[in-house]
């Protein structure tokens, strides 16, 4: 048996606290890089998300159009979708499975018909809910 003294002898080896520093201000140079665009990239998805909502709603109200002969009205709004209005003869909902969404920022959707802007206009205004603005506060509509 060789004792523990005629082992050769390994030099534990470890990162200095200088290497340390170094690698930490690469992440930290990286992270002030690519942060701001992941921010963006999240900002832009509930846009994204609004648009999608507001195609799906639409295909929904073509559907209530093709069974009842006319869009809902303002007054009906889009709870026509789901619950039966009185004046809807054929109606053969409901055409949305659930409640009707609610925008990204949690809010009820805009709708009108008829619409200034087109046939029908369904729209949102965005995150700070006020007409007009650019990015995640910009209106988000069927036009």
């Amino acid at each position: 048996m060789q004792s523990m003294s005629n082992r050769p002898q390994r030099r534990q080896r470890g990162f200095t606290l200088m290497e340390l520093l170094v690698v930490l201000a690469i992440l930290g140079l990286l992270m002030s890089l690519v942060g701001p665009q992941v921010l963006n990239q999240l900002g832009g998805a509930k846009t994204k998300t609004a648009a999608i909502q507001i195609k799906d709603l639409e295909q929904a109200l073509e559907m209530y159009k093709l069974d009842v002969g006319r869009f809902p009205t303002t007054n009906e709004g889009l709870a026509a979708l789901v619950d039966k209005p009185a004046s809807a003869a054929g109606w053969n909902g409901p055409y949305l499975k659930g409640d009707v969404p609610l925008d990204p920022w949690n809010r009820e959707y805009h709708y009108k018909y008829p619409g200034e802007r087109g046939e029908l206009d369904i729209y949102t205004y965005g995150q700070n809910g006020t007409p007009g603005g650019e990015g995640e506060d910009q209106d988000v509509g069927n036009w």
